[in-house]
């Protein structure tokens, strides 16, 4: 991980040019080199700060000793990537965490409309004739049954024909439209998909409506599916693969 790796030289810089209060400080700057030193301590020291500012400094210290003369080491060497890593890694997943809930109340704040408008849609879809609604929300009709076996789960493969709009009908994905059939793990798909393609036998076309907590919820994709949009997709299911 690059930013573990910057960090832990840039702990050591910092902590070799002033190791806790045993270097002598130095009033002025008299060469080119001192300015140039001091100035590479000022930016480490900066950069240090903005991506670990909540750094034991006496711990850090007492890391870059002990590593120096390899005593009394409180983490073995090959454990130092791992900690360090993991770390990192956590506190990377909390920062995306925190940044989806901002964009998921600021898209809730815009796309509100967007988001009533498919509810109503949903509402008025699901007494249309035929029209089947799961327990979760989504909405289906058969437009032809299969007679072939049906997906035995959530990991299962399989090779399908879809077109996909939104609810005034305008289309932003289509494998019949490229005349090129689509295959992928049910697992790899929006929720609505995994669910619904597993209700299908093998030769069936399906018609799913797609709440948008099934579908990409807050999320925008690409310039034709707004967060919070309700999608329509006919389904073909050709081949179940595994």
């Amino acid at each position: 991980m690059k930013i573990v790796k910057n960090l832990a030289v840039l702990a050591v810089s910092v902590t070799l040019f002033s190791c806790g209060n045993q270097v002598k400080e130095v009033k002025s700057l008299k060469t080119e080199l001192d300015s140039v030193s001091y100035a590479v301590g000022l930016s480490m020291s900066s950069q240090l700060k903005s991506n670990f500012s909540e750094v034991n400094k006496s711990l850090l210290n007492q890391g870059i000793r002990n590593g120096l003369d390899s005593t009394n080491l409180l983490i073995e060497t090959k454990d130092i990537q791992n900690v360090l890593s993991a770390y990192f890694q956590k506190k990377q997943q909390a920062q995306m965490k925190e940044q989806q809930a901002k964009a998921a109340e600021l898209a809730e704040t815009n796309f509100a409309e967007n988001k009533k408008i498919g509810e109503d849609f949903l509402i008025e879809n699901k007494t249309r004739a035929g029209v089947q609604t799961t327990a979760s929300g989504l909405q289906y009709l058969v437009m032809k049954e299969g007679s072939g076996e049906k997906p035995s789960g959530p990991t299962t493969r399989v090779k399908v024909h879809y077109h996909g709009t939104n609810i005034e009908g305008k289309v932003f994905d289509s494998s019949v439209d490229r005349k090129t059939p689509a295959d992928f793990g049910l697992s790899q798909v929006i929720k609505g998909w995994t669910e619904g393609v597993q209700l299908m036998n093998q030769g069936s076309k399906y018609k799913f409506f797609i709440p948008q907590e099934l579908a990409y919820g807050a999320q925008q994709k690409g310039q034709d599916i707004k967060p919070f949009s309700t999608l329509v997709f006919e389904v073909e299911l050709l081949e179940v693969l595994n």
